[in-house]
This record gives C-alpha cells, structure tokens and sequence, in this order.
C-alpha cells in the first residue's frame, strides 16, 4: 500500500470517526445533561473496546487487512476517542472545584477505558 493511500484511509476513517463522536456526544448531552462529561467518557469507553475487538481481530489473522487497520485504528477510532477533550474536561471541572466529579471522570476513563480494551480483545475470541 502506498503513503499516499495510507493518508487517505486515516482521512476517511477520521472523518467519520470525528462525526460519530459529535453525535454521540451531542445524544450524551441531551440525554443526561452537562452536569458531568458523559459524552466524552461515552466515546472514550465505546473507542477503547472497538480498538480492543479490532487488534484482537488482527492478532488472530481474522477480517482486518492493513488498510482497514490503518482507517478504523488511526482514523476512526483516534477522531472518534479524544484524550485531549478528556483532559480538558477534567480540567474545567477541577476548575470549577468539582474535585469529586473531576477525580470521578480521571477514574470512570481510565479504568473503564482499559476494561473496555479487555473486553474487546476477548471478544475478539469469540468470533471465528
């Protein structure tokens, strides 16, 4: 696969990954209100378990190709999960002397997001 095609799949891939973040966030919002980031912790959970399923998947030779590796891996999951918005989150609530809410969110990511990570790859497992 060429450099050129290898860009070209992260593009498409984050593209759609970016959309799907906005509006899940935005379903998060409306749902559940903006006393806490659910959105964020919603994307960075839903992320961390593609992203375990996907390598797992790969790790048994099963229905990922590199270019597909390429755009959902980097592309899709990297626009749909965002660190950066996390710790921004984490931040303004730390701000705003949430200090419960703020450790809460640093937890709720971090240990859900690595559970989900888990989950993905044994998932993965399963599927033949």
């Amino acid at each position: 696969m060429s450099a050129s095609f290898v860009y070209f799949y992260i593009a498409i891939g984050g593209a759609l990954g970016a959309c799907l973040r906005y509006f899940l966030s935005q379903q998060a919002l409306i749902l559940l209100g903006k006393g806490f980031p659910y959105g964020t912790l919603l994307v960075n959970v839903l992320g961390s378990c593609l992203l375990g399923l996907l390598y797992g998947l790969a790790e048994q030779g099963q229905f990922v190709s590199a270019p597909m590796k390429t755009a959902v891996g980097i592309g899709f999951l990297g626009a749909l999960t965002t660190f950066s918005t996390f710790s921004y989150d984490s931040y303004l609530l730390m701000q705003q002397g949430a200090w419960f809410k703020a450790a809460l969110n640093i937890l709720l990511n971090v240990l859900i997001c690595l559970l989900a990570v888990w989950l993905g790859s044994k998932l993965a497992l399963t599927i033949k």
